[in-house]
């Protein structure tokens, strides 16, 4: 699932290339279009957006937000497990699956494809008639300390899985909270109500540096080509077996809630969930 680092990448190129641009004509794509467009206006995308100019592309957890000029609409899209966008020219070959294609003046093509047809790309009048995003809380890189700590409270659950929960702090999914727990040193499935003040904070500290150098370096290894993930660069996530780059000992998998957890136990003690 792209997340924060990648989304904030993509963001930023699109603002770079695609920004301004107008859109000649949109095609939802079948089978996999059926299923990932949602029209929320009854308008029709094409209908509802050739013609019209792409003013700016915003994140927001892990949605991407365009906006239209002269429209008062938003296209936003919601990539979740295997969503990716591509840009390419009118006559590049289409992966298979592309589900949306936004033909543009300049004769770039902005396709977004997707292998599972778990995202969604939603047309909607209001950002808050999209589904899972009036309740997102902060931003994970705009909280303060105090906020962090504050939103935290009432939480008493598993502390990776309140980390991927978009109501406690916007961006962090599966594998970024796996690195951010590992840089903090805390087990994925130690209780809120277990951590101390000092354990807190150092999970704060941890977010925020892991996911800033975790934007930095999909930068410099995505370039433009915004269809690629990089994570080769991770520490633990989908490391299992192979020696923790800390301690050296071996990455632990546990698969749990239809979720994939990576951690080292000698670094990451405190927990008595068997694992690989």
């Amino acid at each position: 699932m792209p997340e924060l680092p990648e989304l904030e990448v993509v963001c930023e190129v699109l603002n770079r290339r695609v920004a301004g641009q107008i859109i000649e004509r949109v095609e939802v794509l079948p089978p996999g279009g059926a299923i990932v467009v949602r029209d929320l206006t009854q308008l029709g995308l094409d209908a509802a957006l050739r013609g019209a100019r792409i003013a700016e592309v915003t994140r927001r957890g892990k949605f991407l937000r365009f906006a239209v000029v002269d429209n008062p609409l938003w296209l936003v899209v919601n990539p979740k497990l295997t969503g990716r966008l591509q840009l390419a020219a009118a006559g590049d070959r289409r992966y298979a699956k592309t589900a949306l294609v936004l033909v543009l003046a300049d004769g770039q093509e902005l396709r977004y494809v997707d292998q599972k047809t778990m995202g969604q790309i939603y047309l909607a009048e209001l950002l808050d008639d999209v589904p899972g995003y009036a309740g997102m809380g902060p931003e994970a890189l705009a909280i303060s300390l105090a906020g962090f700590k504050e939103r935290l409270r009432p939480f008493r659950g598993e502390i990776k899985g309140i980390l991927v929960r978009s109501e406690f702090v916007a961006g962090i999914g599966n594998a970024y909270a796996d690195e951010i727990l590992w840089a903090a040193r805390l087990h994925p499935y130690r209780k809120r109500t277990q951590l101390t003040a000092d354990e807190v904070e150092r999970l704060y500290s941890a977010m925020r540096t892991t996911l800033l150098d975790a934007t930095e370096q999909v930068r410099a290894e995505m370039g433009d080509n915004i269809y690629l993930k990089p994570r080769d660069f991770l520490n633990i996530h989908m490391k299992t077996g192979e020696a923790c780059p800390r301690c050296g000992g071996p990455i632990t998998l546990v698969g749990a809630n239809q979720r994939i957890t990576n951690f080292c136990r000698t670094c990451q003690p405190g927990g008595l969930i068997k694992g690989m």
